[in-house]
């Protein structure tokens, strides 16, 4: 069964809380080869967690835009409109 829009925009901003502080870690260890590879781990599965999104429910970026006949990045429902 699918994930809903909610869950799968939670599980993206977990995601992204890893890379974070992977980031602030590597900025202080940047030779770890772990922490290197724990932060490509995570990366990968933030980018299939937003391609998959972006499949189901449209861009959460403006660059990530795929139709060529039509700009639909802000004819969504907004994070405000209590979709996210």
């Amino acid at each position: 069964m699918a994930a809903s829009r909610t869950d799968m925009m939670h599980r993206i901003t977990e995601l992204s809380f890893v890379l974070d502080d992977m980031r602030l870690f590597l900025d202080t260890h940047p030779d770890c080869r772990e922490g290197l590879e724990y932060y490509n781990k995570y990366a990968a599965l933030r980018e299939e967690a937003v391609a998959e999104y972006t499949k189901l429910y449209g861009p959460l970026r403006f660059y990530d835009m795929t139709d060529d006949c039509k700009w639909q990045w802000a004819t969504g429902p907004w994070p405000w409109e209590g979709v996210c």
